[in-house]
């Protein structure tokens, strides 16, 4: 079990007297537990037929069977499209390789500018003169008494210091001359800085995790960002010369998966921004409850004072369903439960526990706080340390449900028409196992006593009277296993209608009817996007929007060491959106490099930008690959000397004004007129031509010429 090593940046405030207060603080977070225990059962009873479809799993003692059913097939279609759906999500996410998460400046930045351009005459001038005339362009908006002072560059936000020595006016270039976007400049930082900090903490492994248990149980939680002590690898020299290994720690954010058997939020929210509380149920062995001595504000004393008490876990009843563990019961006795509550807590109540709180507060006023129980002993309790405070908790339901937090998944959806393929096959191989073989009726008075009945190839029955053949008859029962083949195919087909998900995505072979034609398996295909696209879009809003906000966030109040990202920007997922129009974008942009070449259109496009978001469409860094306007005009001079220097000592070069060598000059003898071709076709080697006549050179006709 991952903890969250949370080294808050910001000291908080600690309950110095928790072990006193201990049993009332811990007593209402059980209470409250065991509320939303109790609010979430029948969501239980939902996951544990999900997770039992998904896994074949009828021994359980609730899959009732006739004496007369012999089989007890069960078919893992369920398995099939939970695994469809997972991959095909994972397939559009993770397409480029990158963490879906995207930042823009929203469409008016706030606090810095849109645009900025370097200062011409025409800029300088303008400062200069205060007054101005009407139609500058330089009016006061209303509300506002003057205009910011030159020499004051809050436009640029946190870039101010980076060009602090180049002169840059507010606004938008004139005529297609250089320009920069400073809101887009920070936006594009913070993301880069966002990525980074996801790759090193293996984030995309926890999204995955949790997007299989949302195509699973309908519902999938992610925790974070906390913050995480990472130890950073590094060799040194001493000063001897050899190496050595010193590495270093460096705090940064960490999200992690949670199980949804592990997560307890209010019983009476719609969505988690309505829950007062969440609660996570740890399931730790005294190895992990040791570790927590290392974690920040956790009672020393308290830990060790459990530890000596001995486990205190209990067995949930799903549990031996979901870790197939029943045959060994005493696996919890080296366990602890441990309660993480994140949540509000009454102000007169946080006062009798010895919380400072802010001044001003009523005693009907709430505060949000982090305690961890185990037992009756409180382990931790502090204030909320995040400003603004938060529930570090994202859940994303695989299919909406309007009414409640969690979702609807791939294996209730088709739970129905599970069930019907499997009774219809079970019938199938009950009927081939009577009809696939004789049943005999034998009139043993007809036959003489005590002979053996078994039947083999050559036997012999000797009969004592009757009439001849009668004493033993063969019954063939009649075959009806095609009937129910060809129901379990309709339960199929209705699978693949309940779960949008149709065969022909996850291997389907022998497709009939629309999809053997390329149009019509392209139609097919087309529609089952439909219902994908929908997902992908809950996973936008209801887990990637919100945590790069958590992201940001986190770098706002704990990332001292980022640089300046000041400026009102927007979190964008990148789900389906993103991924999909990525190969339009370029292509447009592409479509307008190729404007450039035309010298008439060429000064109406603005090229530095258009490479900047060219190299951006296709992932690639453009600070590797495109200059500023400082590199910009280096670089120019560079090229410029470069191409004088060719000029003038290139092999074709000379003194200005000279004639070059190989020229007529202006006195000289024209050359007369080019000799006579009969051939008609001048220098080339293709033409009509004249036929030679007999006697002459070329003529087929003329007598061989004896050599000597």
């Amino acid at each position: 079990m991952a903890i969250d090593d949370d080294e808050f940046g910001d000291e908080p405030d600690v309950v110095e007297n928790a072990a006193e207060v201990a049993p009332g603080l811990a007593g209402l977070i059980q209470e409250r537990f065991r509320s939303a225990e109790t609010g979430r059962y029948n969501h239980e009873q939902r996951w544990l037929q999900a997770y039992k479809n998904f896994r074949g799993n009828f021994n359980d003692g609730t899959t009732q069977y006739r004496d007369s059913e012999r089989s007890k097939v069960f078919l893992k279609i369920t398995k099939t499209k939970v695994l469809a759906a997972y991959g095909q999500i994972i397939d559009i996410l993770f397409a480029n390789k990158k963490f879906p998460i995207q930042i823009e400046p929203t469409p008016v930045p706030e606090g810095i500018a849109e645009f900025a351009h370097l200062e011409t005459p025409l800029d300088q001038a303008m400062q200069a003169d205060p007054y101005g005339f009407e139609g500058d362009g330089r009016e006061l908006p209303p509300g506002a008494t003057q205009a910011t002072p030159p020499g004051e560059r809050d436009f640029l936000g946190g870039l101010a210091g980076e060009f602090a020595n180049t002169p840059i006016a507010e606004g938008p270039s004139r005529l297609g001359e250089p320009q920069i976007s400073p809101a887009q400049e920070t936006a594009r930082r913070l993301e880069k800085v966002v990525q980074d900090q996801l790759l090193e903490t293996n984030a995309v492994n926890v999204l995955r995790s949790a997007i299989f248990e949302s195509a699973l149980f309908g519902t999938g939680i992610v925790k974070g960002p906390l913050n995480h002590s990472k130890v950073i690898s590094k060799w040194a020299r001493n000063e001897e010369g050899e190496r050595v290994y010193s590495p270093y720690d460096m705090v940064c954010p960490r999200i992690e998966p949670v199980s949804v058997w592990d997560f307890h939020p209010d019983p009476s929210a719609l969505s988690l921004d309505d829950a007062e509380y969440v609660i996570q149920r740890h399931r730790m062995n005294r190895q992990q409850l040791r570790a927590l001595q290392n974690k920040p504000y956790f009672d020393k004393q308290v830990l060790a004072d459990v530890i000596a008490n001995g486990p205190n876990y209990t067995d949930k009843y799903y549990e031996d369903t979901v870790r197939n563990d029943e045959n060994d019961p005493a696996y919890q006795d080296n366990r602890f439960e441990v309660l993480e509550y994140w949540g509000v807590l009454d102000a007169h109540f946080a006062k009798d526990i010895g919380m400072d709180l802010p001044s001003g507060m009523d005693d009907l006023d709430q505060v949000q706080i982090n305690a961890w129980i185990c037992g009756p002993r409180v382990l931790r309790c502090v204030l909320n340390p995040f400003t603004p405070a938060r529930i570090p908790y994202h859940a994303v339901p695989f299919e909406v449900n309007p009414y409640n937090i969690f979702g609807v998944g791939v294996a209730e959806n088709m739970e129905d028409a599970q069930m019907l393929m499997n009774g219809h096959m079970r019938m199938a191989i009950d009927n081939l196992a009577l009809a696939g073989n004789l049943v005999f009726d034998v009139d043993e008075a007809a036959l003489v006593p005590g002979q053996n009945f078994d039947i083999f190839p050559g036997k012999i029955f000797r009969r004592q009277s009757g009439v001849t053949g009668t004493a033993i008859n063969g019954l063939k029962f009649p075959n009806t296993a095609g009937e129910n083949i060809q129901m379990y195919q309709i339960a199929r087909q209705l699978a693949d209608e309940e779960t949008g998900i149709p065969s022909i995505m996850h291997g389907q072979t022998g497709v009939t009817g629309t999809g053997r034609t390329a149009a019509g398996l392209s139609m097919l295909l087309g529609s089952a996007s439909l219902s994908m696209k929908t997902v992908i879009k809950n996973i936008d809003d209801y887990m990637l929007k919100p945590l790069g906000e958590s992201y940001f966030q986190w770098n706002m109040q704990f990332n001292d060491d980022a640089p300046d990202i000041v400026g009102d920007l927007e979190i964008k997922p990148r789900g389906a959106s993103a991924v999909m129009q990525k190969e339009v974008r370029t292509q447009r942009l592409t479509a307008l490099l190729q404007t450039v070449s035309n010298p008439m259109l060429a000064p109406f496009i603005k090229l530095p930008n258009l490479m900047r978001e060219l190299a951006i469409s296709q992932d690639i860094d453009p600070d590797s690959l495109v200059n500023d306007m400082n590199e910009a005009a280096i670089y120019a001079e560079m090229l410029k000397g470069l191409q004088n220097a060719q000029q003038g000592t290139g092999p074709e070069g000379g003194p200005a004004g000279q004639q070059p060598t190989g020229m007529g000059g202006a006195g000289g003898v024209p050359q007369g007129p080019p000799p006579t071709d009969n051939s008609g076709v001048g220098d080339g080697t293709i033409g009509t031509g004249v036929a030679p006549a007999a006697g002459e050179d070329g003529f087929t006709g003329n007598p061989p010429q004896v050599e000597g």
